[in-house]
């Protein structure tokens, strides 16, 4: 691919660009104020030479890219930030944990609502705004619109006489003290109103205008450090204000990706009877014995339904084997679809039909519980697409469409054909496989990686004197985890069998 002729097409806007390999794979996510010439400089001779040695890999190993173009750059760190944790590329450090961007919070049911940070956005009936990039400019931000409203900042749900007395927010005019009832309940859901609007980016022109006579009159007067401190709520303001877009998962990002196009490619590469608008794919992730785990995300109509992933902690399987651990949770999977679509069916034992015409009518009639996929894709080779086959044959879906992926050649295996399927990876079938592919891949080492902080998080109890391994598997059956142990009461501990109170007490003593 002529890569510097296709630089040619690439704008001088802010925007977010994608590096890929020769396969395909995304490896690098960047933003830019003016995408072509930042994407200019990887191609240029003098930036190899200059470069460190994981720029001069990533430099040798773009083969293609794509780019993003967005309003502005604060829409480009945020849209930057989602693909980063998306496809997790291998050239990128930052962005690549759980960590998220902030939001802003009010619950407007509470009787005196306030304002919160998160990172977490919950179906809980509050309001949010955000995510905002700035997370600096956010709190000053915060801080100045309940200082200018009068906003209660205090913890309590119902603040009382009782927070009032440990509180100085109303002394120094940082607070309207609805807890003392200094304001009614009408005129501060007014200024919590208020607050929101702003939030929402309402009369912001106006704000601007009167911070800025506020800070000509500040200097005016020699009053330097207040207009100071306004001439830094302006600045503060206009980051955490500006106009962006919220790039959520699967939803809102520009991007060159065509989802049904693709589906339609991938049905046609495969011989399939048309698109597969339900996939699911299957990976297997172990770091040790003790660390074996499987993930299952499902696709429908070409982009991620997250709301249908699963992921398995390896049961019957000893050992690091791959291929009995793709059979398990290939098996617990579709054992389990079928057992839960079983009850919609009471004449099956009668029908002439095979299992999936009968999970396929049960699907169109809308009686499915669990909609049975188009095709079933195992991250693996021969090994580990033999294993999946057998076990669906077992439980009568041997006509079910699977295939393995190889990702080493992205070769595809097909069940008694030994010859792989090879699909050019300018093809929208093969992006598709990979992404999935890439999706469950990421969905399995992150319950992986959870799994194993709170496996070094119970092993603080193997130390403590006071607990054999028996006693240990009772108190984690019992609470769950070392942190609700340690928030638990001689008391509760000592209901345990085989633990006094005594020895509960040397228990919470030792974790502190």
């Amino acid at each position: 691919m002529d890569l510097k002729a296709k630089l040619r097409e690439v704008p001088h806007k802010p925007g977010v660009y994608l590096m890929k390999d020769r396969l395909g794979s995304i490896i690098y996510v960047g933003k830019a104020r003016d995408l072509r010439k930042r994407m200019s400089s990887y191609f240029m001779a003098s930036k190899k030479t200059r470069a460190d040695l994981k720029t001069r890999a990533l430099i040798d190993t773009i083969a293609d890219f794509e780019f993003h173009e967005v309003r502005n750059e604060t829409e480009a760190l945020l849209l930057e930030g989602k693909l980063i944790k998306d496809y997790r590329p291998r050239y990128n450090i930052q962005f690549r944990d759980d960590k998220r961007f902030l939001l802003v919070k009010v619950k407007l049911s509470d009787p005196w609502p306030r304002f919160q940070m998160t990172r977490m956005k919950k179906d809980d009936g509050s309001r949010y705004f955000g995510p905002f990039a700035h997370s600096g400019a956010l709190k000053t931000t915060l801080e100045w619109l309940n200082r200018r409203l009068g906003l209660r900042t205090c913890r309590p749900r119902v603040p009382g006489e009782t927070e009032y007395k440990h509180c100085h927010a109303d002394v120094i005019r940082n607070c309207s003290a609805p807890c003392v009832d200094r304001i009614s309940k009408e005129e501060y859901l007014e200024k919590v109103e208020e607050a929101c609007r702003i939030l929402e980016g309402k009369g912001r022109r106006e704000i601007f205008d009167e911070l800025e006579t506020e800070m000509q009159k500040a200097a005016g007067k020699l009053n330097f450090e207040r207009a100071a401190l306004l001439r830094d709520v302006v600045e503060n303001l206009r980051k955490t204000l500006s106009p962006t877009r919220q790039f959520t998962r699967g939803r809102g990002v520009p991007t060159t990706v065509k989802p049904l196009e693709d589906l339609a490619d991938l049905g046609e590469a495969l011989g399939l009877e048309g698109p597969p608008k339900v996939m699911e794919c299957f990976d297997i992730s172990n770091v040790s014995s003790n660390h074996i785990v499987a993930s299952m995300v499902r696709f429908t109509e070409g982009r991620p339904d997250n709301q249908n992933y699963r992921r398995y902690r390896i049961r019957t399987v000893e050992g690091q084997d791959d291929f009995a651990s793709m059979a398990e949770v290939v098996r617990r999977r579709y054992s389990r679809i079928l057992l839960e679509n079983a009850g919609a069916v009471p004449e099956a034992d009668e029908s002439q039909e095979d299992v999936i015409e009968i999970q396929r009518r049960l699907a169109k009639e809308g009686r499915a519980r669990i909609v049975l996929p188009d095709l079933v894709i195992v991250d693996g080779g021969k090994g580990q697409l033999s294993s999946a086959f057998k076990e669906l044959k077992r439980i009568g879906l041997h006509d079910l469409p699977v295939i393995g992926l190889a990702k080493q050649h992205e070769e595809i295996f097909r069940p008694g054909r030994s010859e792989p399927l090879l699909i050019p990876h300018d093809r929208g079938a093969l992006k598709l496989l990979q992404r999935i592919r890439d999706e469950a891949h990421r969905f399995a080492n992150g319950y992986n990686e959870l799994l194993y902080r709170r496996r070094m998080k119970e092993s603080l109890l193997d130390d403590c004197p006071a607990i054999s391994p028996k006693k240990k598997q009772l108190l984690l059956s019992k609470f769950g985890s070392v942190a609700r142990i340690r928030k638990a009461t001689a008391e509760e501990l000592s209901a345990i069998p085989g633990i006094s109170e005594k020895g509960a007490e040397a228990i919470l003593e030792w974790l502190g």
